[in-house]
């Protein structure tokens, strides 16, 4: 929560998935410390970060559940974040009610995730940062490239990065950085 936070006076939201890696400190993103500098300068409305990391199971041969969490086409984490999550925030905290104030952000999965969660819900989450998003590891395949012609206008902003020489990059099948590509390239068709 930035200093600047009026308990009384509602802030916008924005939710990490992968939590442990933006809260760290000496980490390459430092997500509290870059929330605070955007906030105290500014740049970005007081905004309260709600960092979420994966479940996993205690005990489990495979206990990450990331993937499986992440990864999904279906509305169960979304709903999740906004049936557990949030209502946890905003026992202590007033949060906005416009979704254009909502934002959610992730890398790799945790990029799916932010995206899936802000494309199924847009009347809750309008604003989603995806870095390096695995799109290609997605159940099923990767949704997008085919369904956002298909379907009306979202009232998203979207900030989808890519990289160059990202995990198979060079390979004809399951390339992360064509995957990206395609995404952005439907966003941009069909605006």
């Amino acid at each position: 929560m930035p200093a600047r936070c009026a308990p009384s006076k509602p802030a916008s939201l924005m939710v990490f998935q992968d939590g442990w890696w933006y809260l760290d400190p000496d980490g390459e993103i430092r997500g509290t410390i870059v929330l605070d500098n955007l906030v105290h300068r500014g740049d970005i409305p007081v905004t309260i970060g709600v960092f979420v990391d994966p479940g996993v199971f205690l005990g489990a041969e495979d206990p990450k559940n990331r993937n499986t969490e992440y990864d999904a086409f279906d509305d169960r984490y979304v709903n999740f974040l906004l049936s557990e999550i949030i209502p946890e925030v905003t026992k202590d905290y007033s949060i906005a009610e416009d979704p254009d104030e909502w934002g959610i952000c992730g890398g790799s999965s945790g990029g799916n995730c932010a995206f899936t969660a802000a494309w199924l819900r847009p009347d809750k989450f309008r604003r989603v940062t995806a870095f390096l998003s695995s799109f290609t590891q997605m159940p099923g395949g990767n949704p997008y490239p085919e369904l956002v012609p298909r379907v009306p206008s979202k009232p998203l902003r979207i900030f989808l990065q890519a990289g160059h020489r990202d995990l198979r990059w060079n390979e004809p099948e399951r390339n992360w950085l064509a995957n990206n590509l395609r995404v952005a390239a439907a966003l941009v068709e069909h605006p």
